[in-house]
């Protein structure tokens, strides 16, 4: 008996998951395939998954079609951190005698030594791989590493993904954008009727400004989204923050949204916007104050910037929209420090400053006491 076992948050499950479901099937000719949500993904141990029983659910919806799938509570009902090496020995236990496949994609795939007891799993189960915008030869490449590494060798299923994310569905169900191209309709329908991921007021926030500045502020929301785990910042907060960042761009000096604004004095008019933005924000119901100042300073950034703040200051810098000299070297910096941001944000002001300095324009003091905050921080 073959039988592939494809784990992981599903939060939400999305077309990609099912498309390599579909190849896993026939490809390993599998008789069953279980699709394993995750309790608690050690990799996401901190972060707030939607409830065991949603995430089961659009599982079901998504892979109701495909023969032989079955979805999984094994891990739900165990509850803790939901180890693969503890499912593979159970699935063993099980099934004496069956070839066990543990599905995974290549950026699992090099991740793999450091997983828990990653010998204990093989021990049970064999690796097969799915590619997601890999280069030619990356499976020799691969595979020579990971045989030196275990002696033994993986499998790969034949089916290359799509860069689609549980992610990148999330952030743009928070925008009020449409997801069913990514999860599917019925996906789709039971987010939306649930009300999973909905940001309250954000897609009216977004209706406020021009379809570039929208666009711009979903791809803020997108890589702020992907680093915030790394920082211990909680995904709602930064996708919150993000979305509503630029909400005041572009909204005339009579907008109704703006009565009784008051902006500081002496503030530059290419950064009067972010305070703008932190004052509508809370007319549309934000109400903490680390979002709020998250907005606020978005542009010029400010001394001993919170976590959250350093992640929207960046993101609305480095989104992939973004081209401008030096952009690639302060993109390798946000990503250098897993835990720290320090180094790309004291390069990002110092680059503002310099930038500002050279085409003749207003040099905000806040910007400059921000850089000099991080200019002359003592490591820790």
């Amino acid at each position: 008996m073959r039988i592939g076992i494809f784990g992981g948050s599903f939060d939400p499950v999305h077309k990609e998951h099912v498309r390599l479901a579909e190849s896993a099937v026939k490809e390993l000719s599998l008789d069953r395939l279980y699709v394993m949500p995750a309790h608690t993904p050690p990799h996401k141990r901190g972060k707030t998954l939607s409830s065991d029983e949603d995430r089961s659910e659009m599982c079901r919806i998504a892979f109701a079609h495909i023969p032989g799938v079955q979805v999984s509570d094994y891990e739900m009902k165990k509850g803790g951190t939901s180890y693969t090496y503890l499912t593979c020995r159970h699935f063993a236990g099980e099934y004496p005698g069956a070839e066990l496949f543990w599905l995974v994609g290549t950026d699992m795939l090099r991740d793999f030594p450091t997983w828990r007891e990653p010998e204990d799993i093989l021990k049970n189960a064999v690796l097969a791989v799915c590619a997601r915008a890999e280069e030619k030869g990356w499976a020799e490449r691969e595979q020579k590493a990971f045989s030196e590494r275990f002696g033994k060798k993986f499998t790969v299923i034949g089916y290359e993904g799509k860069d689609v994310s549980s992610t990148r569905v999330r952030v743009l169900t928070a925008a009020g954008e449409k997801i069913a191209p990514y999860v599917g309709g019925e996906v789709a329908d039971y987010i939306r009727d649930k009300g999973l991921y909905r940001i309250e007021n954000a897609p009216e926030a977004l209706d406020l400004e021009k379809p570039s500045r929208r666009e711009h502020s979903i791809r803020v929301a997108f890589l702020a989204a992907e680093r915030a785990p790394a920082l211990h910042i909680d995904e709602r907060k930064a996708v919150t923050a993000a979305l509503f960042h630029d909400c005041a761009k572009n909204l005339p000096p009579e907008s109704p949204l703006l009565a009784g604004f008051v902006p500081p004095e002496g503030v530059p008019g290419p950064v009067l916007h972010q305070y703008a933005g932190a004052y509508v924000a809370a007319r549309l119901g934000v109400t903490d104050e680390e979002i709020l100042d998250a907005i606020r300073y978005h542009t010029s950034g400010r001394p001993d910037m919170a976590p959250l703040e350093k992640l929207i200051f960046l993101s609305d810098l480095l989104e992939a929209g973004r081209q401008f000299e030096g952009v690639d070297r302060l993109r390798a910096l946000f990503w250098k420090e897993k835990e720290s941001l320090d180094e790309c944000m004291e390069a990002a002001l110092s680059d503002t400053l310099s930038y500002l300095r050279e085409k003749g324009g207003e040099v905000y003091p806040l910007t400059e006491s921000a850089y000099l905050f991080l200019k002359n921080k003592k490591p820790e």
